[in-house]
């Protein structure tokens, strides 16, 4: 969407502090022992208190209220009561949620409790690469320019990027235009980023694989040659100049 007005600027505000805020007590929660089934419901739970509904559920009937992904799982992880959680774990948590008639997204991999499998070094990459990738963009900038940075600082590092995932316009539903704002230079992509128009940017930074493909549960996605994947996400306003982060409650960069 495009913000014209205080009104609009207001509603994408607080739709994103709930998904943030949520996101963010989800970090905070988990422990080894739970289930991602439990961390689940502690987050929909935290959605309905301020009278957010789940974005995933609302418009794909995903079965959760949040996408949880654990290890080799990439991203869209259904929470189960049977998928148990360990110290050391790469977790991935996705939330996005409508409030009022406003979309907001954003999500963040960290590791559970202590690094005993070395993912840290993934998961700052990600994080860093993020930091950078928004910070470059503003209105005229080329979607495909900000793909690129993102694989030339992934490469720098030693990763690749997962190319058939993306980040997307977002605001008055879950996937708007621009539809598309792939990790690598997509040439076919001319588009360029609006003035105060809405999108979520997201990494897909992995230490194998190039393309994420679906397991027979409809849902979860892993990588084409294994391996893992830390992806992080906010939800920004494109302005001329330093661009709104919106999500900026979720502290995903601390």
């Amino acid at each position: 969407m495009s913000i014209t007005r205080e009104a609009e600027l207001i509603g994408m505000q607080q739709a994103s502090e709930a998904v943030a805020y949520t996101l963010r007590e989800m970090r905070n929660y988990a422990k080894p022992g739970m289930t991602t089934k439990e961390l689940d419901e502690y987050g929909g739970k935290l959605l309905n208190e301020v009278g957010a509904k789940s974005a995933p559920y609302l418009t794909y009937g995903f079965p959760g209220w949040t996408c949880i992904s654990v290890n080799n799982e990439f991203c869209h992880g259904i929470p189960s009561d049977q998928r148990v959680l360990n110290e050391g774990d790469l977790i991935n948590i996705d939330v996005s949620a409508e409030l009022n008639g406003f979309w907001s997204d954003n999500g963040g991999s960290f590791v559970l409790g202590t690094d005993v499998h070395q993912h840290q070094k993934l998961i700052e990459a990600s994080k860093q690469i993020l930091y950078r990738a928004i910070h470059a963009i503003k209105g005229g900038v080329r979607i495909a320019d900000i793909g690129a940075l993102i694989e030339a600082e992934a490469k720098k590092r030693g990763y690749r990027v997962i190319k058939n995932l993306t980040g997307h316009g977002v605001g008055r539903s879950l996937h708007e235009e621009p539809a598309e704002i792939a990790n690598f230079r997509d040439r076919s992509n001319l588009g360029r980023f609006k003035k105060n128009s809405v999108v979520a940017v997201e990494t897909f930074i992995s230490t194998r694989s190039t393309y994420a493909e679906t397991l027979e549960d409809g849902w979860t996605m892993v990588g084409n040659k294994g391996g893992f994947m830390a992806q992080h996400e906010h939800t920004i306003v494109v302005t001329d100049g330093k661009p709104i982060i919106l999500t900026a409650m979720n502290n995903i960069w601390d």
